[in-house]
This record gives C-alpha cells, sequence and structure tokens, in this order.
C-alpha cells in the first residue's frame, strides 16, 4: 500500500498535480490522508500524559495511534507539501508529531538509539516553491532526518518544481518539465 500525505490546500496545486502522476507512475493501491481534513487532538500535558500511558500499556489499537500506524504498515510513502515560509504548512508537522510514536514508528535501542519500525521502502517528498530560495534542509531535509533517523526509511527522495512565481518564469513548463522527470524513471 502507497500511503499519500496530502498536504496541499489549494484546488489548483501544484505540488499536488506533480504528486498524483508520482502515484500513477507507482501504480498500486493508495490510502491518501488529506491533512486539511484532519482532526488533530491538541498536544498538551493531558494528551501527552495519555498517549505515554497507553505507550506503556502496549494499547496501540487505540485511536490515538491510527496515523502512526498507517504510517509504520505503508510499503512506500508519498508527501506532498508545497515550500511555505520556509518550511511547509504546520499540518503536516502537527501530523508528523502523531507519526512519531515510540513502539510503532520506532522503538529505542538500550543505548536510547531510536530504531526504525516503519516498513516503506522508500519515502518521497514532492513539493514546489515560488522562488528559488529553496534550502532542502527547511522542508525536505527535515522530512528525510525523520525517516532516517527515527522511521527507518533510508532510502528517501525529493522531487521539486522551484522559481514557480519569479516574474518572467512560465510555471507551466518547470511543473510540466518536474513530471516528465518523474515519468520518465
Amino acid at each position: 500500500m502507497i500511503l499519500f500525505v496530502n498536504a496541499c490546500v489549494r484546488g489548483q496545486s501544484r505540488t499536488k498535480r506533480i504528486a498524483d502522476e508520482l502515484l500513477k507512475k507507482l501504480g498500486g493501491p493508495v490510502t491518501e490522508v488529506r491533512l486539511e481534513e484532519a482532526e488533530f487532538p491538541r498536544m498538551d500535558e493531558e494528551f501527552l500524559n495519555r498517549r505515554d500511558k497507553l505507550t506503556e500499556e502496549g494499547e496501540f489499537d487505540d485511536p490515538v495511534f491510527e496515523h502512526a500506524r498507517l504510517f509504520a504498515e505503508a510499503d512506500e510513502i508519498v508527501i506532498a507539501a508545497p515550500f511555505w515560509d520556509l518550511s511547509f504548512p504546520a499540518a503536516l508537522k502537527q501530523y508528523l508529531e502523531l507519526v512519531t510514536a515510540v513502539g510503532v514508528t520506532f522503538d529505542y535501542s538500550p543505548e536510547g538509539i531510536p530504531t526504525g519500525l516503519c516498513r516503506a521502502r522508500k519515502l518521497y517528498y514532492v513539493t514546489t516553491a515560488g522562488g528559488d530560495f529553496f534550502p532542502e534542509e527547511y522542508g525536505y531535509g527535515y522530512i528525510k532526518a525523520l525517516a532516517g533517523s527515527f522511521y527507518g526509511i533510508n532510502d528517501t527522495e525529493l522531487i521539486s518544481a522551484v522559481g514557480l512565481d519569479i516574474e518572467g518564469a512560465d510555471p507551466e513548463k518547470i511543473v510540466n518539465d518536474c513530471i516528465s522527470r518523474v515519468c520518465s524513471r
């Protein structure tokens, strides 16, 4: 199963257009999580205490771990998130806080080092940016670090189209060139 984490909110999202073509190329059943429609719990002390208690008791069937279980069980993961304010939409951060669950997506070695429990072979990160200032470490770098350090997914790939809103740019050509690169693999 391919897990599609959709952090695109615009109806005509260029990021989603690229992600849709990647999903077609990958083939297979897709489970989509639309972050725009997701209800995230408030990460307050009460929530954290409850989650900690459930973790201690090994109660990973609880709805608190629903997103983490789905993430851990995916064979491949596609995250589509536009580059906003030097990062990605806040909903993706909230989602990742729920996904990063000890006992579900990772565990700790006796030395305290995270070890991944996810079975995904690969994680794709699809993004677009209006400008050319696109430091990878602010968006993709964070996802790549989590994937490798916590989830055990060492094969990650950035798929990006940048410079879309620069005066004189041809955004349609830039997006189509990116889609062509995706489809030619």
